[in-house]
């Protein structure tokens, strides 16, 4: 779908303003959209008393009382009963076992103890956009891809969802209506590497002697369990006092941090929502950057980097996959590793990952590694300058590969917290050179888009090139995303000239 050019409204101030075109594509948040989560009203024990209630019901009810709650939401949830079974397991660990359940008061116990989400009733915002891995089937000149979108729900609850679609030779974007299902996988802990464990345990400053203790026990690779039982070893050695509560804690929280999630192969990408999965994720998954990834050997994968959140504080994670059907989850390490919006390059330069990143909250950085999970090195590139910028600046998704250089979309912070997107183009082989940067936006909000979950912004995480376009998707006042369109003969000739 095609729209009309908006290049002469508010929000492209100064002489010749780069000619943006705002499709008629919008992706708005459905609220039907619902996951089934476990509801705990608390620890679940033996004498929690809603438990007993279920417990004392008849026999001879518990069936009619159990395909009555499945009638009323089998047409709304996939597997329903395996989900239902999960979260009686859940429960039957938490009460510490209940032998001689019935087969069909365990769904009915799980049914007790489930309720629904809608993962995007408040928002759906702040996209990223990367070519799909399958090209195929396509008319000639048109690009597969598959945009990842941040879900908002209730209690500002962020999670990460995909959306595909397509561009075709002239540019026109189509994207394909979502799944009316949502599916949040299944989560299983990976085996963690010693070094890359301490190394952020000593970022947070809970390398102390008995976690020291504790990770003396473990090889140079282990696994959740063997550190618990390491953990268990330490609390139980004779003579020694007891683990703090702080240092287990922290151990334990590092670890669930780090996770494999997958999904069934056959579903739809749009069913699959990564939502949070461990304790420093439980108030949110925010602002995916995903970028393909060019390895040295010619194979591609696909990373991103996003913020988890519990309320408290933030930690930077990344994402790994090769088919956006089974993903590696895992904290990034390193003195530079901090805030949020980090972006990697689409390829190594000069044999070392690079990416931006603003770890100081306020300038924008190139970071370098020999490791995609450490960032200690770092050097400035820009500070905030002009007027719609001065509060801050950072990059809005990966850098994109042009002959002129690599092109950033910025975004930046001006008066009443307005955000807006620029853009800066860096020296292709060596990125912490500046070549140019725009003095005037490329986006602000319009008129229209001022309004709405956090008013005055737009933003976004990702954008790719397609023929002679920026094909760049944004969210606006974190509520809803539309999709715009940049020539990018004359964007390169301002950034260059």
């Amino acid at each position: 779908m095609a729209g009309l050019s908006r290049s002469t409204e508010l929000g492209q101030p100064g002489a010749d303003p780069i000619p943006v075109t705002r499709t008629g594509v919008e992706l708005r948040p459905d609220r039907r959209r619902v996951i089934l989560k476990p509801f705990l009203p608390g620890q679940v024990f033996r004498d929690d008393g809603m438990l007993d209630r279920i417990l004392a019901i008849p026999e001879d009810e518990v069936s009619s009382t159990l395909a009555d709650a499945c009638k009323r939401f089998e047409d709304r949830h996939l597997d329903l009963n395996d989900i239902l079974e999960q979260h009686f397991r859940f429960v039957d660990r938490q009460a510490g076992g209940l032998p001689g359940v019935s087969a069909d008061r365990r769904p009915l116990i799980g049914a007790y103890y489930t309720n629904e989400y809608s993962i995007e009733a408040a928002a759906l915002t702040n996209p990223s956009i990367v070519p799909a891995p399958d090209q195929s089937g396509l008319d000639p000149g048109a690009q597969r891809f598959i945009m990842s979108l941040r879900g908002i729900g209730e209690g500002h609850i962020s999670s990460i969802q995909f959306r595909t679609g397509v561009v075709d030779a002239r540019g026109g974007i189509t994207v394909e209506p979502p799944s009316r299902y949502a599916s949040t996988g299944t989560h299983t802990p990976p085996v963690f590497e010693k070094e890359m464990f301490c190394a952020r345990l000593m970022e947070m400053d809970a390398f102390d002697r008995l976690a020291e203790d504790v990770i003396d026990r473990l090889g140079e690779r282990f696994a959740l369990e063997e550190l618990e039982t390491a953990i268990a070893a330490v609390v139980g050695k004779s003579g020694a006092r007891r683990l703090p509560e702080a240092t287990t804690r922290v151990l334990h929280w590092l670890a669930t941090s780090n996770y494999v999630l997958t999904f069934a192969p056959e579903s739809e990408l749009s069913q699959r929502v990564i939502f949070p999965g461990s304790s420093i994720e439980s108030h949110g998954m925010e602002d995916a950057r995903f970028v393909r990834f060019t390895h040295e050997d010619g194979s591609m994968s696909y990373y991103a980097t996003y913020t988890a959140y519990d309320g408290f504080r933030i930690l930077p994670q990344l994402i790994e996959t090769a088919d956006f059907s089974s993903f590696r989850i895992e904290t990034l390490s390193g003195g530079h590793a901090r805030n949020k919006g980090a972006a990697l390059f689409p390829r190594k330069i000069d044999g070392q990952y690079v990416a931006l990143g603003r770890f100081d909250a306020e300038n924008n950085y190139v970071m370098r590694s020999d490791n995609v999970r450490i960032w200690d090195n770092a050097d400035m590139i820009e500070s905030p300058k002009f007027p719609w910028e001065l509060a801050r600046i950072g990059n809005s998704g990966s850098p994109l590969e042009t002959e002129a250089g690599w092109l950033v979309i910025t975004h930046g912070v001006g008066p009443f917290r307005t955000y807006s997107l620029g853009a800066s183009l860096l020296d292709i082989d060596d990125p912490s050179r500046v070549i140019g940067h725009l003095r005037e936006p490329l986006l602000t909000p319009l008129v229209s888009e001022r309004d709405g979950y956090v008013p005055n912004v737009v933003y976004s995480c990702g954008s790719i090139i397609h023929g002679d376009e920026l094909i760049l998707p944004y969210g606006q006042s974190d509520t809803e995303c539309r999709i715009a369109r940049v020539p990018l003969a004359p964007l390169l000739a301002k950034l260059a000239g």
